[in-house]
């Protein structure tokens, strides 16, 4: 896939989640209809979380040589970054919006720049492509697991 359109389907997925949580109603963005599994509610905020902590990855890697990428604990995000007192709609704009602005900075890169990398804390060395790819599928990820739940409420 090209760069281009690799960026494009970044910011297209911005669209996926608002459109998955599109008619819920508060008690069903709360409902945790399949044991063990997030909310939709908490879905949401794990993934505006990751969506800053991505651009910060990749701003480092576009900014800096070789830094450092840390890897997180997404169950220890959920428990102490205060999901229940969140609202969804702005859980859902930081999400546009942080894709908004890495597009603007995205598409004035040169193709070689897609090739720098930083060195992530599990994985080890991780170029920008790869970073981008990797935010660009994790909103369609979760939002199947919100379909899912939707399914189950339904039900």
């Amino acid at each position: 896939m090209n760069h281009e359109q690799l960026i494009s389907n970044y910011l297209e997925g911005a669209s996926f989640v608002r459109n998955a949580v599109e008619g819920m109603s508060q008690e069903q963005l709360l409902a945790k209809p399949i044991p063990g599994k997030w909310s939709t509610h908490q879905v949401v905020c794990h993934l505006a979380d990751t969506e800053a902590l991505y651009a910060e990855r990749m701003k480092r890697v576009i900014a800096e040589q070789e830094p450092p990428l840390l890897s997180i604990a997404p169950d220890a995000w959920m428990s102490r970054l205060v999901c229940p007192e969140r609202v969804v709609e702005e859980e859902l704009r930081l999400i546009e919006l942080t894709r908004n602005q890495m597009v603007r900075i995205l598409r004035t890169l040169k193709p070689d720049d897609f090739q720098r990398h930083g060195i992530h804390s599990e994985v080890g060395s991780m170029t920008l492509e790869i970073v981008l790819t990797r935010i660009t599928d994790h909103l369609p990820h979760h939002v199947r697991f919100i379909n899912e739940k939707k399914r189950a409420l339904a039900s």
